[in-house]
């Protein structure tokens, strides 16, 4: 049943991940669905990290690597490996995340089930020591519409997947903050809405200088989101941030705000 389901490209971009990517590797590895290839990207580390990569790469033929020779942010990073991605499936992990030892198999199992084409789950938060942060666990929507991915972003990045067979290679936009969130949108617009998995699927790390990022730097960020990306009017864009203004601070978990 697994080898039916296909080949899943996942997605990767590394930069000084050295503390964490071994982790993130081993989660892949660790798979019931072994049918999978994992494409690196790195963008210039200065760390360990392309060194630790190379470990696994050499004893493990379904990694691949590849380096930029300079800094470009994790979209350009992730576009490289989804250009060279030759799977069905694209699931997308960040190189500090992990993944269950089941996410893949369970994930393409509802999506196969139910004919989906854009997937995501809940996931639980981890602080750096890979400890349980129950107050930032995210339950999925059943259903992430157009009208909800304009109030926020309900979708964690390293629990999505989405069939690229049926909808084709789909790119993130390049600019370097929230690109995730610029793709969620256009599949949504274009193709179909995201259906949401309540199984934890997925464990998202929470690293200290993501804790102490500056909300007016992310608002703004999402103001360029809206105006480049959504292509918003001025009277739209404002409405729409907030809204997305709001729901961020009356609590709803959104990874981005």
């Amino acid at each position: 049943m697994i080898e039916e389901q296909g080949l899943v490209s996942i997605i990767t971009p590394t930069f000084n991940s050295a503390k964490f990517v071994a982790a993130t590797i081993e989660s892949v590895i660790a798979q019931t669905n072994n049918n999978w290839e994992l494409l690196i990207t790195d963008d210039a580390s200065t760390d360990d990290t392309v060194s630790i990569i190379q470990g696994y790469r050499n004893s493990d033929s379904r990694i691949e690597l590849f380096e930029l020779p300079q800094n470009c942010g994790p979209g350009i990073c992730r576009n490289n490996s989804i250009k060279n991605a030759k799977g069905k499936w694209i699931a997308f992990l960040d190189s500090d995340d992990l993944w269950m030892p089941d996410k893949l198999e369970k994930q393409l199992n509802f999506m196969i089930k139910n004919d989906h084409n854009f997937t995501f789950t809940s996931y639980s938060a981890i602080d750096e020591n890979g400890s349980i942060i129950g107050s930032q666990n995210v339950i999925a929507k059943r259903e992430v519409t157009f009208s909800d991915i304009l109030k926020s972003n309900y979708i964690g990045c390293s629990t999505v997947i989405y069939n690229a067979e049926k909808l084709g290679k789909l790119f993130m936009p390049e600019i370097r903050k929230r690109q995730d969130y610029g793709l969620w949108y256009r599949i949504i617009k274009n193709y179909c809405p995201a259906m949401g998995m309540k199984k934890q699927l997925t464990r998202y790390r929470i690293r200290k200088e993501s804790l102490s990022s500056s909300k007016i730097r992310l608002l703004k960020y999402q103001w360029e989101l809206y105006r480049k990306i959504f292509g918003l009017n001025i009277f739209f864009s404002l409405k729409s941030l907030i809204i997305c203004t709001y729901y961020s601070i009356s609590g709803l978990k959104n990874r981005g705000l």
